[in-house]
């Protein structure tokens, strides 16, 4: 009996030491990766609980993160070597000063297209409020379809400034198929120059674009509510953005901090449903010194094609000092169909991006920080099933909110840590929906694996016992 009970023993001892060598190894690979890539997650903003560890600061030398796998192309003087683009990718550049740059591309009458120009001076560049570039889609006859500039303002402070050329199939102008050609110039003062120039502006081009609608449906832009909405309160949680519109942090409603040095510019995205409406504002905390800094924090919006929709400033005496945006509408694709560029531009459902700059210029008479600066989102409105189109836009998911968007919006960003925030271009997406299963179970495997040594001991206990 004893050596029949020694072999139900042994093969139990067996198998429990195969399949814990196993989760063990399973543990080392996933576990402790999930763990640090799930540090973003937490309870829900305005409980009093925070993030543990103090924030990250963003410092102004940080590099804007190009999207993942971008191509690098080289613009055209004239419109003859103008280089292909296409909305299955994004593309890196580079502007030089008094530049003008030609880039082509091929569209189809029954599309709307829309490419957006990210503009990145050195962070050493000397500018002015009206430098910036500005951006215009033509079709090949050379007549315009659309004008757009980004200018770096009051804060008189480099950064990226992003302007949207499109070609809409509504409009009278630019509605046939055929070959177009995006424009970008470089808008400076042309002024003696204060010190070297430190190099071209580096540029992210990301075109997309959007199919007509699968039955025809209202052009009358709907009715809303123009009163400026409550800010959420409640004890901010930490939440460091991304350097660039493909690592921008996810964040939901609630109220966020984190701590930027001069010349810093943080990247947030707020997934905005069909039916539901966003508003966002910014304060800059309290420092030691005397002066006034005008444009001292810039908080703006894009909608998910990096099309502007609004943005703010607030100049700066020391004390703490908010800005908010304006009162924008509920998600509607007939908002397109509007005058007001703040309701025309909230015609799709998407992440929409929140950026925030702090100005160099706060450096010299409040120091270099870091400073305190505290968001709250606040999204509202009833979501509801989006229209139905005749095809699909590319990328393919640009205008979609999936299950871990919201997730991520309503736990404050577990989702796209999780995911790995370095793949989060078009580039890299395909394997995020992976990343977060591997995520999710490394996260748990240390549960699951004292439940598991639990049941096979007491297991192997008994098959001993009714051996003997």
């Amino acid at each position: 009996m004893r050596g029949r009970g020694g072999t139900a023993w042994g093969r139990g001892g067996a198998a429990l030491c195969a399949v814990v060598v196993l989760l063990l190894g399973l543990w080392s690979l996933v576990g402790p990766a999930a763990g640090a890539r799930a540090e973003g997650a937490g309870p829900p903003a305005g409980t009093g609980a925070e993030e543990a560890g103090p924030p990250a600061v963003a410092r102004a030398g940080d590099a804007y993160a190009f999207t993942p796998g971008a191509r690098t192309v080289v613009g055209a003087p004239d419109t003859a070597s103008a280089v292909p683009l296409d909305a299955h990718h994004t593309y890196r550049s580079s502007l030089p000063r008094a530049a003008r740059l030609y880039y082509r591309l091929r569209l189809t009458a029954a599309e709307t297209a829309y490419v957006p120009v990210t503009a990145v001076p050195p962070p050493d560049a000397a500018v002015s409020a009206t430098d910036g570039i500005r951006v215009s889609l033509r079709n090949a006859n050379g007549t315009s379809c659309s004008y757009a500039s980004a200018r770096f303002g009051a804060g008189i402070s480099p950064r990226p400034v992003t302007a949207l050329g499109q070609r809409e199939t509504g409009k009278a102008l630019c509605r046939g198929s055929g070959t177009y050609y995006l424009l970008v110039e470089r808008l400076d003062t042309g002024r003696p120059d204060e010190r070297a120039e430190p190099g071209p502006w580096d540029l992210e081009i990301a075109p997309a674009t959007e199919p007509g609608l699968a039955r025809a449906g209202s052009t009358t832009p709907p009715r809303w509510d123009s009163a400026s909405p409550e800010p959420p309160s409640g004890r901010p949680r930490e939440r460091s953005g991304g350097t660039g519109f493909a690592t921008a942090r996810t964040v939901g409603q609630g109220v966020w901090r984190t701590e930027l040095a001069p010349g810093a510019t943080r990247f947030y995205k707020v997934p905005v449903d069909w039916g539901r409406r966003l508003h966002a504002s910014a304060e800059l905390g309290g420092a030691q010194g005397h002066g006034y800094v005008g444009g001292a924090l810039t908080l703006s919006l894009y909608n998910p094609v990096r099309g502007a929709v609004d943005d703010t400033s607030a100049g700066y005496t020391g004390t703490a000092k908010p800005t908010a945006l304006a009162p924008l509408p509920p998600v509607e694709y007939a908002n397109r169909y509007a005058v007001p560029a703040g309701v025309t531009s909230v015609r799709f459902a998407g992440d929409y991006y929140l950026v925030v700059h702090l100005s160099t210029r706060l450096a010299e008479p409040f120091g270099r920080g870091p400073y305190e600066v505290t968001l709250r989102v606040r999204v509202d409105g009833r979501a509801h099933e989006g229209p139905a189109y005749a095809g699909g836009p590319v990328p393919e998911d640009v205008f979609t909110i999936s299950d871990a968007d919201r997730a991520a919006a309503l736990a404050g960003g577990l989702g796209d840590a999780v995911a790995g925030e370095a793949a989060g271009g078009r580039e890299a997406g395909a394997g995020n929906g992976v990343m977060r299963l591997v995520a999710v179970g490394g996260i748990g495997s240390g549960t699951a694996l004292l439940l598991a040594l639990g049941g096979w001991t007491v297991a192997a206990r008994r098959a001993h016992a009714r051996a003997r």
